[in-house]
C-alpha cells in the first residue's frame, strides 16, 4: 500500500496559520496497484509557533485528519469550518481530504465516468469509490506524510462526520494500528448487510420531521399542494435538469439540519409567491430550489449512496421499493398533506437531473450487485482498542438514534455524548460546543 506525494504547495494566512496543498498518487484497485491511479487532493493547516517559522518540531506536530460527510462530497476550505480552531488550539495539525472522486480527488462525473467505457465498464471501476478504500487511501497517505516521524509519533486521529464517521468505523475495522484516535459526529454506521432495515427507520424519522414542518406552517400543506399542482402539470426546467414534483419533495433532505425546516419554509413561500403573482416560477426560484439539491455536481451520493449500507447484498432500488408502498408521499394520492422525503436516492433522480442522467445505466448495475466487501468487522470492534468519542443524536434523521446505539454497544471503550438538543449538522452549526463536548470526553475520567 502506497501514496505518492507528487506536489506540495505552502502559504500563509493571517492569524500565523500555514497552509499546504498536496496532491498524492495511490492506485485505482489497491488489490491491482499497477491497473492505474488516481490523483488525491488534500489541505492541511497549522499553527506556526514563535517566530512564526516552520521547524521541524512543527511539521511533526501530531495529524487530525477530518473524513467529509457525504458520499461524493469535497472537503470545504479550512476557514469554513468553525472546529478547526479549536483543533489547533489542541495542537493538531489537520488534513482535509478531498475523498476520492470528489472534490480536486480525481473527480466522479458523467463526463469523467465515460473515459472509462461503456456503463459495465464504468460500474466496475464506481466500486472501487466505497469506504473500505477510502480508509486504504487515507492509511497510505499517513504512511507517506509521517515516514519521518518517530515511530511511536506515526499514528493519527480521525474526526469523521456522517458518512465521515461511517468511514471512520471502516479504519477502526481495517487499519487500527494507524489510530491514535477517533472522533464520531453522527456517524455511527448501521451494522446492516442490506439498505432496507435503515431505510424503514429513516422513513419513520421522516414523518416526525414532516409533522413537525407542518405543525411549524399549517400554511404551507395548500402551498405545497399549489405547487405540486403546477409542477404535475407543465414541464419545469431548472439548471440541471428537470423541476419535477418528486425534484421538489427531495427538500426534505434538509429536515434534519439545524434550521432546516425555516429554510425548507422560505422555499415553499416563495415558490408559492410566484405562482400567486405570476403564475409560473421565476429563474431566481428555481435556482435556488435546484441548488438545495446539488446531485447533479456530487452524482457519487445519488450513484452510491445505497451501496454504503452493502456488504454481500444488492440495494435493489431499497429506498423507492419503500416509498412507493407509503402513500404520503404519492403526490396523486388523496391525502391532507403531501410529504417531503429526506436522504433518500430515487431512480426518478435519474431522469430529473441531466447529469445523471448520463450514468444511469450504470446507476440500474450498481443497484443489482451483490458482491459488495464486508466495510466493517464486528470481531475486531468488539476487541477495539483506539480510543472512540462519538458524538449521537437523539433525534438524527439520517442515522438513525437505535442504529447508531446497536453500533456503540459493539464497540470496546467507546465514550459517547448523546443529546437531543443538536442535530445532524452540529459540528458546522454548533462547532464550539460539539468540540468542547468531545474533548470533554478525552480528558474525562470515571475511574
Amino acid at each position: 500500500m502506497a501514496a505518492k506525494l507528487v506536489d506540495k504547495s505552502l502559504h500563509n494566512v493571517p492569524g500565523k496559520l500555514r497552509v499546504a496543498e498536496l496532491l498524492f498518487d495511490v492506485p485505482v484497485n489497491y488489490n491491482r496497484p499497477n491497473e492505474g491511479t488516481l490523483r488525491l487532493f488534500a489541505r492541511s493547516v497549522r499553527r506556526l509557533a514563535p517566530p512564526f517559522e516552520a521547524s521541524k518540531d512543527d511539521k511533526q506536530l501530531p495529524w487530525l485528519v477530518y473524513l467529509q460527510g457525504g458520499p461524493g462530497f469535497g472537503c470545504r476550505p479550512p476557514q469554513e469550518n468553525g472546529w478547526v480552531g479549536t483543533a489547533l488550539d489542541k495542537g493538531y495539525q489537520v488534513l482535509f481530504l478531498d475523498q476520492r472522486g470528489t472534490g480536486l480527488s480525481s473527480t466522479i462525473t458523467a463526463s469523467t465516468l465515460a473515459l472509462k467505457g461503456n456503463a459495465v465498464k464504468q460500474a466496475e471501476y464506481l466500486k472501487n469509490f466505497r469506504a473500505d478504500n477510502i480508509v486504504r487511501d487515507c492509511e497510505a497517505i499517513r504512511r507517506c506524510l509521517t515516514v519521518d516521524y518517530p515511530e511511536d509519533k506515526r499514528k493519527w486521529s480521525i474526526i469523521g462526520q456522517s458518512f465521515g464517521g461511517f468511514c471512520a468505523v471502516t479504519y477502526l475495522s481495517m487499519f487500527p494500528e494507524g489510530l491514535a484516535e477517533a472522533f464520531i459526529c453522527g456517524g455511527l454506521p448501521p451494522l446492516v448487510n442490506e439498505p432496507d432495515p435503515v431505510y424503514a427507520r429513516t422513513y419513520e424519522k421522516l414523518e416526525e420531521r414532516n409533522k413537525a414542518y407542518y405543525s411549524k406552517f399549517p400554511q404551507d400543506v395548500e402551498r405545497v399542494k399549489k405547487i405540486m399542482q403546477y409542477l404535475k402539470a407543465n414541464d419545469v426546467s431548472c439548471p440541471s435538469g428537470k423541476l419535477t414534483p418528486e425534484r421538489f419533495q427531495q427538500l426534505g433532505l434538509i429536515f434534519g439540519m439545524h434550521g432546516g425546516l425555516d429554510s425548507i419554509h422560505e422555499l415553499v413561500l416563495r415558490a408559492w409567491n410566484d405562482l400567486e403573482i405570476f403564475g409560473f416560477l421565476t429563474h431566481p426560484t428555481r435556482a435556488l430550489i435546484d441548488g438545495a439539491g446539488g446531485f447533479d455536481s456530487n452524482v457519487i451520493y445519488a450513484i452510491l449512496h445505497e451501496s454504503i449500507y452493502c456488504q454481500g447484498q444488492a440495494s435493489n432500488w431499497s429506498a423507492d421499493r419503500l416509498r412507493s408502498a407509503n402513500p404520503s408521499y404519492n403526490i396523486d394520492a388523496d391525502r391532507p398533506e403531501i410529504w417531503f422525503t429526506g436522504e433518500m436516492v430515487y431512480k426518478d433522480m435519474f431522469d430529473s437531473y441531466a447529469e445523471l442522467n448520463e450514468i444511469k445505466e450504470a446507476a440500474d448495475i450498481l443497484a443489482t450487485t451483490e458482491d459488495w466487501p464486508a466495510l466493517y468487522d464486528e470481531v475486531q470492534l468488539t476487541k477495539n482498542e483506539v480510543p472512540v468519542y462519538a458524538a449521537t443524536y437523539v433525534d438524527d434523521m439520517y442515522v438513525h438514534f437505535s442504529h447508531a446505539s446497536n453500533t456503540a454497544a459493539k464497540i470496546k471503550g467507546i465514550k459517547q455524548f448523546i443529546t437531543n438538543t443538536m442535530y445532524h449538522n452540529a459540528l458546522r452549526a454548533r462547532s464550539d460546543e460539539l468540540m468542547q463536548q468531545l474533548f470533554a470526553l478525552r480528558e474525562d475520567t470515571i475511574d
